[in-house]
């Protein structure tokens, strides 16, 4: 079967750009030839800073004949009708058609319209003009004299060259003939820009990527990825260094070059008095180069990493001299912003009515700029104020979250009051990504407590699903008061997400949350805490409470329990267990996950097992009683038990539910569970041996009270109907 080899060629793609950009092609294009009735065995594309690349294997050669049938209007439908079915089927008269008769609906035209297969060669020239036509760039452009034309062809960068050509392993391929703006398909690409820049032919894939590694060109990203990260870290060996590796950047840096070249730099030694952090983010920020420590340590070296496109014939003397040149006068921006970080700001004297409203020293640096923070009104969101009042709002939440995580609240105030004053620094200001790591030196180097600094620092973790959460009761504290109060604020505002659309990442913050409840096992009642908190911004922003506020409250809840399901599907537990115990009022979110933990041990026993069969059998005949109107006694009569089995069940139901309750008010789940398995063998006696729609009233609305309480007695830990099998 014939293979498909595409390439674009053209100048040079962003790195950020080239992954999915591949991805794009691939998915556009096998798309388009299924759709056109070809199959085919597999496909694989590649990237570098200059070419999209697509190879496709076993691609069958033409599509098959297609015979449809197409149903048209009764024979003695109006003539319009007809017409219309003619004109769809592509019939010029209703002689061409067939009658099909129905012994209920009578006779109907039926067209049988038959398609011949196309050959893949004509299929692919048809697809590709518009998938590249289309293709979609976030930012693409126009470029040279057909610029000026409608409808010109748009690219990431201007398109050079295509390559398209088809045919098997051992046949002659052939060129894929299309053309787009003048740019026509051919079997010629090019190699490397400054090594290689001549024409090469090319049949099919596999001549293809070897003339391009001669001529300078490592085809496969994964493979320049693995070259960068294994030369630098023998470059950083061979100088007594280790490499600190970065994923990012190496996806980035391999993205910019064609053929890998990995050299060393260095810079004075003075530099690294400024926080690794700090030299990491200039060096790779500026220059998309890497760092190095001694091996074992810690700290950083003098040395960097960076990656060349080119084999340089002085060994990358110059390329290094450049780079060196670069980065030192990033670093020594970097040093000013350090220093200057830690004197006074010019202005003091207007800060102190600031200062006095957050308890601030003006002596202290990081103070200072908390309170400059708060005098220039910086603003957090239009509709909720600025970064001062924000401030405030989040200390009066973590006064609430305080006292029952055990924190001390003075340390807690004080870690929220400078949580954002590294907003203000100009190191922060300069990499906005360093916002808490700058805020824990800073405060570290003002004599702050350590638990402050961290706390400072440790405020926005977790920042994904994976991310480390806060440790110390003081850090978990204002990471929660902070999210809270960002989640509340929003929704206080009608400004939650909406679709796949989450511009102030809410979701993030709910889940954040969510791990620190359930990971650090905190115990937190969010329903008063998001009505009062929501009341507070309010009023803060001139609001006045209406009758949306109640619902805004419960849609938040909500919000945060549809974020729980899916944190806890994550980690193994069955959507109908989650269900189950999750009420739309249930606010105690680790209680909710103990409840499902314990739940999902008893469920899967055989005792389990088997009472959710009885459970849900007693609530389906309950229901159905209920539900034509059926008399139900109030309570449960013992002097109209008739059988062993209702006495035994009823007994066994009494003992059970005051231990299950019992240990419900412990909130010891599991010993609940236990409790509620003893009720097995009655329920199961009582429907062996019981007769529930007796003949006679009284009886038969005692035995349905009987179901009530078995349906009571589980409720205490969960909703049983909700549970499947």
């Amino acid at each position: 079967m014939p293979d498909l080899l595409l390439e674009l060629r053209s100048e040079e793609i962003p790195a950020r750009l080239q992954r999915k950009a591949a991805g794009d092609l691939k998915k556009l294009v096998t798309d388009a030839l299924v759709e056109a009735g070809l199959s085919y065995e597999g496909a694989r594309e590649y990237w570098t800073p200059r070419r999209l690349t697509l190879d496709i294997r076993g691609l069958t050669a033409r599509s098959a004949d297609v015979r449809e049938e197409k149903k048209g209007p009764r024979t003695d439908a109006n003539e319009k009708a007809i017409e219309g079915f003619l004109r769809g089927a592509g019939l010029s008269s209703v002689s061409e058609a067939q009658i099909q008769s129905d012994p209920k609906k009578g006779d109907f035209y039926i067209a049988i319209i038959s398609k011949p297969g196309r050959a893949a060669e004509e299929i692919i020239s048809d697809v590709m003009p518009g998938i590249i036509r289309d293709f979609p760039w976030p930012k693409p452009m126009r470029w040279g004299a057909a610029s000026a034309q409608p409808g010109s062809l748009r690219w990431v960068r201007p398109l050079q060259s295509i390559v398209c050509t088809f045919g098997t392993e051992h046949e002659e391929t052939v060129v894929i003939p299309f053309s787009i703006d003048g740019i026509v398909a051919s079997n010629v690409t090019y190699g490397h820009r400054f090594h290689a820049p001549g024409a090469i032919t090319v049949k099919r894939f596999g001549d293809y990527i070897a003339s391009l590694e001669k001529a300078k060109v490592i085809l496969d990203g994964e493979r320049r990825k693995d070259i960068i990260l294994h030369d630098a870290r023998d470059v950083a060996f061979a100088n007594g260094l280790e490499l600190v590796e970065d994923e990012g950047l190496l996806e980035e840096v391999s993205g910019l070059v064609e053929w890998p070249q990995v050299l060393m730099g260095s810079f004075e030694e003075d530099y690294l008095s400024i926080p690794a952090e700090i030299i990491r983010l200039t060096i790779k920020t500026n220059q998309k180069c890497f760092v190095t420590r001694p091996v074992g340590g810690d700290a950083l070296s003098n040395k960097f990493i960076l990656v060349s496109n080119i084999e340089a014939s002085d060994g990358g003397k110059e390329i290094i001299h450049g780079n060196g040149k670069v980065v030192r006068a990033r670093l020594s921006d970097a040093l000013h912003f350090w220093k200057r970080d830690q004197g006074d700001l010019p202005d003091l004297e207007t800060l102190e009515a600031s200062a006095k409203k957050f308890g601030l020293d003006l002596k202290k640096p990081l103070d200072q700029r908390m309170a400059k923070l708060d005098a220039l009104g910086v603003t957090f969101h239009a509709k909720l104020g600025t970064q001062g009042e924000r401030v405030e709002r989040i200390r009066a939440m973590a006064a609430k979250v305080a006292f029952p995580l055990g924190a001390d609240y003075k340390l807690v105030d004080r870690a929220v009051v400078l949580a954002k004053a590294d907003l203000r620094t100009e190191a922060v200001g300069e990499f906005p990504e360093l916002q808490g790591v700058m805020g824990r030196k800073y405060a570290a180097l003002q004599g702050e407590d350590a638990v402050v600094a961290t706390a400072i620092e440790e405020h926005y973790k977790p920042q994904g699903p994976s991310d480390q959460l806060p440790q110390d009761k003081v850090a978990i504290t204002v990471a929660l008061a902070d999210k809270l109060d960002t989640l509340i604020g929003f929704w206080a505002v009608d400004e939650k997400p909406t679709g796949s659309k989450d511009p102030f990442a809410l979701r993030r913050a709910a889940l954040g949350v969510i791990r620190i409840l359930l990971e650090r096992r905190v115990r937190l009642t969010l329903l008063p805490r998001i009505t009062s908190h929501m009341g507070r911004i309010d009023t803060d922003i001139g609001k006045a409470v209406d009758d949306n506020d109640l619902s805004r409250q419960f849609d938040l809840l909500s919000f945060f329990h549809d974020r729980l399901k899916v944190y806890l599907r994550d980690q193994g537990a069955r959507y109908d267990l989650i269900d189950s115990v999750l009420t739309p009022e249930t606010d105690d979110l680790l209680m909710v996950a103990r409840r499902v933990e314990a739940l999902t041990a008893f469920i899967t026993s055989e005792d389990g097992k088997n009472l959710l069969v009885g459970t849900k059998r007693a609530t389906q005949i309950l229901a159905a009683e209920e539900k034509k109107g059926t008399v139900v006694a109030d309570g449960v009569s013992e002097n109209l038990f008739r059988l062993d089995a209702e006495k035994q069940l009823f007994a066994a139901i009494t003992k059970a539910s005051a231990e299950a309750s019992a240990a419900v008010e412990k909130e010891d789940f599991r010993s609940a569970m236990e409790a509620l398995s003893k009720l097995r063998a009655p329920v199961d006696s009582f429907f062996n041996d019981v007769l529930v729609n007796d003949e006679d009233a009284a009886i038969r609305a005692n035995r349905l009270a009987l179901l009530r309480l078995i349906r009571e007695a589980t409720g205490t830990v969960a909703d049983f109907s909700k549970i499947s099998g």
